[in-house]
């Protein structure tokens, strides 16, 4: 009798274990804020779900290892592949070889650069970078306006990686408010890329610092960016009310900057909502069922004053 109780339990085992369905996914870098907020919305998603599991991959920012990642998770049999792309240019191959082998894909958070061509069967979930720039750079300038510098006024403008979308967007957001009627009294003295990174940042601003020229603003493809600046700027003994700084992603570190009265915009990019949101996309294709092509979850801006609602 124990002897086919056991035997019963353990095809049961295996008859749950086939029936579970897996996720593969590639993540651009583990050791990023911000793509940490998004792992995180997609463990706790996971977690809800009965029978689905999550394989996850740090591609440490490496084009050749996150293409070795995917075709692994082909190999090993996974119902569907998420990817958050190390370059937004290098998404083709990925999309052919998930094609190839007939397994779904999902790219999460950041465009892939044939996403007008992706195959059937794959999707991109994010926010449309057209607002995310556009809310920050708008906010600047109107602060700038209320503060009587509408006569001119001078800043910086830092970029994250240059092979990633999201940056490209972000800053041709700046310029195209800088371009428009009320917003172009504002003049950028520099742009330089600092890779997403606080540190990189922290060291470019103490760079353009040390020209000694005044400014008034700084705008950063994400908060990472900004907080470095605002240390650089803080470590010089600046005063931050009298600086405009900007950042994207309203993170927690962010929100903490703004409450101190160092960050004055950043807008809210729901990151764990994108990572849920990438989860329940990659089943519902995997399942067979309809899904558009681009599934956009909406930015936020957020200031000072309705900061709270993001803590």
């Amino acid at each position: 009798m124990k002897k086919v109780l056991m035997a019963a339990g353990l095809a049961a085992l295996m008859t749950s274990s086939a029936l579970a369905e897996t996720i593969g996914a590639s993540i651009a870098r583990f050791d990023d804020n911000g793509l940490t907020i998004m792992r995180n919305g997609m463990t706790a998603h996971i977690d809800t779900l009965s029978g689905v599991e999550l394989q996850m991959e740090d591609a440490q920012d490496d084009v050749a290892r996150q293409l070795d990642q995917i075709n692994n998770f082909i190999a090993s049999g996974v119902d569907a592949i998420i990817v958050n792309a190390v370059d937004t240019n290098a998404t083709e191959a990925m999309s052919n070889a998930a094609a190839a082998a007939g397994v779904p894909l999902v790219y999460v958070n950041r465009q892939p650069i044939n996403l007008d061509t992706m195959p059937d069967g794959q999707a991109f979930v994010a926010s449309n970078e057209i607002e995310s720039g556009t809310l920050e750079a708008f906010q600047i300038c109107r602060n700038l306006r209320a503060a009587g510098k509408s006569g001119g006024a001078t800043g910086y403008l830092m970029n994250g990686q240059l092979s990633n979308q999201a940056a490209v967007q972000r800053s041709k957001d700046v310029h195209d408010v800088i371009g428009m009627d009320m917003c172009n009294f504002m003049t950028l003295i520099d742009e330089q890329t600092a890779n997403w990174s606080r540190d990189e940042a922290q060291d470019l601003m103490t760079n353009w610092m040390s020209s000694g020229e005044p400014f008034d603003f700084v705008i950063a493809n994400n908060d990472e960016m900004a907080i470095g600046a605002i240390q650089a700027m803080k470590a010089a003994g600046m005063d931050m009310a009298e600086i405009q700084v900007g950042g994207v992603d309203a993170t927690p570190d962010a929100l903490v900057a703004m409450a101190a009265g160092d960050l004055d915009v950043t807008v809210f990019q729901d990151l764990a909502g994108q990572g849920a949101g990438s989860i329940d996309t990659a089943l519902a294709l995997s399942r067979g069922e309809s899904v558009d092509k681009t599934v956009f979850i909406p930015f936020i801006l957020v200031t000072p004053e309705n900061a709270a609602e993001f803590q």
